[in-house]
């Protein structure tokens, strides 16, 4: 634990002396001190060993008053499945774990935040993990493909190879998770589809896991035109930045426009990932944060 870290832990706790030496800490001061501070350690240890992550912001939440919560959940289920050479893919915030607790009881879940919170990550583990287990028959993953815009047609190749590059965040996490040789089967064979959200204009999709992911840049009528494409046996997750909106000046979020009046349907889940939940580097969430002050 480094320094920083301690001297914030430190400051919950103004009434003892709190020493570190080497791997161990020490305390000494008011009993009853002693007594609340030995459990919040146990916490921080506890939450650092399933979650293999500890920043600044996960020791605030610990230090309240119901940071037991974040670790009430059992560890069986943390597993969502294996991928390849042995890879564990798990779900390793709470608000991960708030999504896959969610799809346990609803069909259309909402999974909002910032980059780099595993939103996609976990969706398409999620996805992966119901094929493999038979729950359905295939996986659809989206995207708006607002970035190619108009110059889409003056890209070179035939119409896969135009779209791959705004589709490889779904591919990266499908490496991930499927041997290749079994991806590009899956992906022949339809099994696994990746297309742009225009594609799913006219279709029903049924007994299959559909994920929409960047969902911040689908207009208001894109956004009905997708969720109304649900099947009766289909799971769909929906994925999105609302502070990465691409979209132009007259043109509303479908996903903001969604979540708004959603929020309060039975079946419906929508989960909010914070910085917290920001797995890359380190460096993300302090971009992240700096950028959230500069906002008028």
């Amino acid at each position: 634990m480094n320094e920083e870290k301690l001297a914030l832990i430190k400051s919950y706790f103004p009434k003892l002396k709190i020493v570190a030496r080497g791997n161990e800490l020490k305390a000494f001061g008011d009993d009853l001190e002693l007594i609340r501070f030995e459990e919040k350690l146990e916490l921080i240890v506890n939450y650092l060993k399933k979650f293999s992550r500890l920043n600044k912001a996960h020791i605030e939440t610990l230090m309240l008053d119901d940071g037991a919560e974040l670790l009430k959940r059992s560890s069986k289920d943390d597993v969502l499945l294996f991928g390849n050479k042995g890879l564990q893919i798990t779900a390793r915030t709470p608000n991960q774990l708030k999504i896959v607790e969610a799809e346990r009881k609803n069909d259309m879940i909402f999974a909002i935040g910032p980059a780099g919170t595993g939103k996609t990550y976990t969706a398409v583990a999620l996805a992966i993990r119901a094929l493999k287990n038979k729950q359905v028959k295939r996986i659809i993953l989206t995207r708006p493909a607002v970035e190619a815009g108009e110059n889409l047609g003056f890209l070179p190749g035939d119409l896969k190879e135009k779209l791959d590059p705004y589709m490889q965040p779904l591919y990266d996490a499908l490496y991930d998770m499927l041997p290749a040789e079994k991806l590009m089967e899956y992906i022949e064979n339809r099994v696994i589809e990746v297309a742009p959200l225009a594609f799913m204009r006219g279709r029903t999709l049924d007994k299959a896991y559909v994920i929409l992911d960047e969902a911040q840049n689908a207009t208001e009528s894109q956004m009905k035109m997708f969720l109304t494409r649900m099947g009766r046996s289909a799971k769909f997750i929906v994925t999105g930045d609302m502070s990465q909106i691409d979209l132009p000046k007259n043109q509303k979020s479908g996903l903001v426009k969604a979540c708004s009046i959603l929020s309060d349907v039975e079946g419906i889940s929508i989960i909010r990932l914070t910085g917290k939940d920001i797995i890359r580097h380190p460096l993300v969430e302090k971009i992240i944060n700096a950028f959230d002050k500069e906002k008028p």
